[in-house]
């Protein structure tokens, strides 16, 4: 969602950097394009304007002009003044659940923002957090809404609390908290009607549940790709029931992502989650500070940690980085990590929290390897081979490659640079936990090569340049493919 305000900001700040000693000239130059750079993301026109002028007014001072890298220090301002646009204080942006239980959550918003999908979405999260929730249907009004939860809810194995259609919304919802006492939830989470525009009827139910149940928390659900008209629900919302909090959904999109620098600063209310996929597992805890050292392309290296953990059997990546130390690491092994990598989620997401990614996306490979479902192709050719095959890659001949690409329907090509990339990977990791040998040299160099505990190691990527991979190749990449071809026919008639 902010890869083109990245982009904009990353290259302001490379070019502040080549100028060496910064003058009050260059940071107002640098400042008006990073004002241009928000306005374009749909950041609120006032909130853009406040935002530039506080960070000029603490970039223009002896501390900064005078330091000896002034580019990095307008950098890390930029930096603590996005983070208070955001949200601020961490704990600000966290469920407050205190009290006797059950707790209640209440789920406020228009059609189509995601608020049912959302509900579930939340209760899937509190219940890894140990809580025990309940979900009601007391959307009333529009077709299909409690079967949707219902659905969701069985998906989850999570209880649903629902009544005969034209049942009063405000009275399911007094009745499902002493179902919830029964069935010792901790957490009702309440699905309240929408509307397609914000309406009276509408806002008066609302604002009957909230008198009558007086929830622990009322969260606005927001569609992020609505843009400024997100914050002007939020406003009106507020204004009406006093929101504690909001869930942003469709962060994953590729709308400009304005909304979510503009809500906190023009509402006051603090957004404590963002939607990140269609799944029920793609909700996340809204940090100010991650989001903010993102869009400076500087990472997100603490929730890539989180996620790793929570996909990842520890078990098995142990085993794995067992069998490397030891060298008996085999395709098997490797389609293990792959597919723990895929329980990550989308690879460009994982991608996006590495440090420097704006500078990897840029590369016509890496694009061409993050706009398909390269992975799949990865996963056919090693389950196109025999399990002998798969734990003993060396005994790889011509007519074993070629059987595989046809049972794989990828190349031959392609099926002898997933091993040459295996067999690189093998190499390197081998010599990275002997610490001898070059990769072992170049871990040292960038600070220890560890990596992220529990990730598995990045599958190599073949077949990025298919058709429908989603790029054109440049020049050079097709000259190299040429070479590689040749090489791939000359092997497979050595062997």
């Amino acid at each position: 969602m902010f890869e083109n305000l990245s982009k904009r900001l990353e290259g302001i700040f490379n070019n502040l950097g080549g100028q060496g000693k910064l003058t009050e000239d260059d940071v107002n130059a640098a400042l008006r394009e990073v004002r241009l750079a928000l306005i374009e993301a749909d950041v609120n026109l006032k909130v853009a304007r406040q935002f530039v002028e506080r960070v000029k007014e603490k970039a223009i001072g002896a501390n900064v002009m005078g330091s000896l890298s002034p580019a990095q220090q307008v950098l890390s301002i930029v930096n603590e003044e996005l983070v208070e646009v955001l949200g601020g204080a961490e704990g600000k942006n966290r469920l407050d659940l205190g009290g006797t239980p059950p707790q209640v959550i209440m789920l406020v918003g228009l059609q189509g923002s995601g608020k049912t999908t959302s509900a579930a979405k939340l209760a899937n999260y509190l219940r890894k957090q140990g809580q025990r929730p309940l979900l009601v249907a007391a959307d009333m009004y529009r077709p299909a809404a409690v079967n949707q939860l219902k659905a969701l809810g069985r998906q989850l194995t999570i209880p649903v609390y629902s009544e005969p259609t034209g049942a009063d919304p405000v009275d399911i919802c007094v009745n499902s908290l002493a179902y919830a006492r029964e069935q010792a939830c901790s957490v009702v989470i309440l699905d309240t009607a929408g509307r397609l525009n914000i309406d009276e009827r509408m806002m008066n139910e609302v604002i009957n549940i909230r008198q009558r149940l007086q929830p622990r928390e009322v969260l606005l659900v927001a569609d992020a790709m609505t843009g400024q008209e997100a914050v002007r629900v939020a406003d009106d919302f507020n204004k009406a029931v006093s929101l504690t909090g909001m869930i942003l959904t469709k962060m994953d999109g590729d709308a400009r992502g304005g909304a979510a620098l503009s809500i906190r600063t023009v509402t006051g209310v603090p957004v404590k989650f963002m939607g990140v996929g269609e799944k029920t597992d793609a909700l996340e805890p809204f940090y100010p500070d991650r989001l903010a050292s993102r869009i400076l392309g500087m990472g997100d290296v603490l929730s890539l940690i989180e996620r790793a953990q929570e996909s990842i059997d520890e078990e098995e990546a142990l085993k794995a980085q067992q069998k490397l130390q030891q060298g008996k690491f085999d395709l098997e092994d490797f389609l293990n990590s792959m597919r723990q990598l895929k329980r990550m989620g989308p690879l460009r997401n994982v991608m996006e929290m590495l440090p420097g990614f704006n500078k990897l996306a840029a590369m016509p490979e890496m694009e061409e390897a993050l706009e398909g479902d390269q992975l799949k192709y990865v996963e056919a050719m090693i389950l196109s081979m025999t399990k002998e095959e798969r734990r003993n890659p060396d005994i790889m001949n011509g007519s074993r490659r070629k059987r595989i690409a046809r049972g794989s329907g990828t190349t031959v090509q392609e099926v002898n640079q997933l091993l040459d990339q295996f067999n690189e990977m093998r190499t390197m990791m081998r010599q990275m936990s002997t610490g001898k040998g070059p990769w072992a040299q170049m871990a040292r160099q960038f600070g220890g090569g560890a990596g992220i505990p529990g990730m598995p190691s990045m599958p190599a990527l073949p077949g990025a340049g298919r058709s429908g991979g989603g790029g054109k190749k440049t020049g050079k990449a097709v000259r190299k493919e040429k070479r590689k071809q040749q090489k791939s026919k000359s092997r497979g008639g050595k062997r």
